[in-house]
């Protein structure tokens, strides 16, 4: 179904085209007026397009593989997630969304099961996962279509139905790539599950084997980071000591509590400086004066101690006052610095 661009109304007419007079004596042909993005706004219009065509794309792989097949409802205890995972993880708001529009709607496109291979009166998800969690959690029976599907086939119809989504990032085809390879699976069958070439599924490989499974997990999804930023962290690790240095680093709070996409940033950063020639620390000036005052400080530094000596009449107070700002002085000291290392 074409979907209306509700985005149509902002645009402005930049091009004209010539059109037959559709009423008889009209010599005059009219104008048909077509429109084209304008900066941001057009970015916003394209990107929408984008997401509007992969859903629908999603949409229309599973109609192939259901079609002609007949819909049941199974209870959620007969169903297991597929033996192959796809996503590292979930967003909240999206999965509330999804239970809402099924505690209205229903469930309105059944989810893919295969009779699972050893538990019989089971079945195992090809795709539908959030769908089916969604309808446990709302305590009713999921729309499925049961099909007898090899390990090949299974994989394949799992991999093509969820590389069409929109919100499937390259760091879980990735690892999804990873998996199939890990269980055996050929080239041309991960070829064929994430709908990629050669050169593409090679990087995916590249990107799983070299990257540790730890940082991958600790650094997230990160949707908006491309196959060449994963490529180009993955050579970061061809040096071992790299693993026990990024995950030190991810496993700070405050890095932690940041997004995936800017703990990427972050850890590719903090491996980077290495590489970067260590900055020399200037030596300490041997006397500060204040230019417009008496205060005099000399100052000695020897390896790890920093001594400061003030000479004024106001040295008694004014080494009181630093004394008792010693912690908040610290502490910006701190955060100047972290905020230099992208910390």
């Amino acid at each position: 179904m074409a979907r209306k661009n509700v985005l149509s109304n902002l645009m402005s007419p930049t091009t004209t085209e010539q059109v037959a007079p559709v009423t008889p004596g009209n010599d005059e042909p009219r104008q048909h007026v077509t429109y084209k993005g304008i900066g941001a706004l057009g970015a916003v219009t394209r990107s929408i397009d984008a997401l509007a065509a992969k859903a629908d794309a999603a949409k229309e792989i599973e109609a192939k593989l259901t079609a002609g097949e007949v819909v049941i409802e199974l209870e959620p205890d007969q169903i297991e997630e597929s033996f192959v995972s796809d996503r590292l993880a979930h967003s909240d708001e999206q999965f509330r969304d999804l239970v809402e529009a099924m505690r209205v709607r229903g469930q309105d496109s059944p989810i893919l099961v295969r009779p699972h291979p050893a538990k019989d009166g089971i079945y195992q998800i090809a795709f539908g996962h959030r769908r089916a969690k969604a309808a446990r959690l709302l305590g009713r029976p999921v729309r499925a279509v049961v099909k007898a599907l090899t390990d090949r086939d299974h994989v394949i119809a799992q991999g093509q139905e969820n590389s069409a989504r929109a919100d499937l990032s390259f760091l879980e085809r990735a690892t999804f790539a990873g998996e199939l390879e890990a269980r055996g699976f050929d080239r041309e069958t991960i070829m064929a599950a994430l709908s990629a070439d050669k050169t593409t599924v090679s990087k995916m490989l590249s990107v799983v084997n070299r990257i540790p499974k730890t940082v991958r997990t600790g650094i997230g999804p990160a949707l908006a980071i491309g196959r060449d930023r994963w490529h180009e962290l993955a050579t970061r690790f061809d040096e071992p000591a790299n693993e026990d240095r990024a995950m030190e680093f991810l496993a700070r709070d405050r890095v932690k509590a940041r997004a995936p996409e800017d703990r990427f940033n972050l850890v590719s950063s903090h491996l980077a400086r290495k590489d970067a020639p260590e900055a020399v620390a200037k030596p300490a000036p041997a006397e500060w004066v204040r230019k417009d005052g008496p205060v005099r400080a000399s100052i000695k530094t020897t390896g790890r101690q920093y001594t400061i000596a003030l000479k004024s009449a106001d040295a008694l107070a004014f080494g009181a006052y630093i004394t008792q700002n010693l912690d908040r002085l610290y502490e910006a000291f701190r955060t100047e610095n972290a905020d230099k290392s992208g910390d």
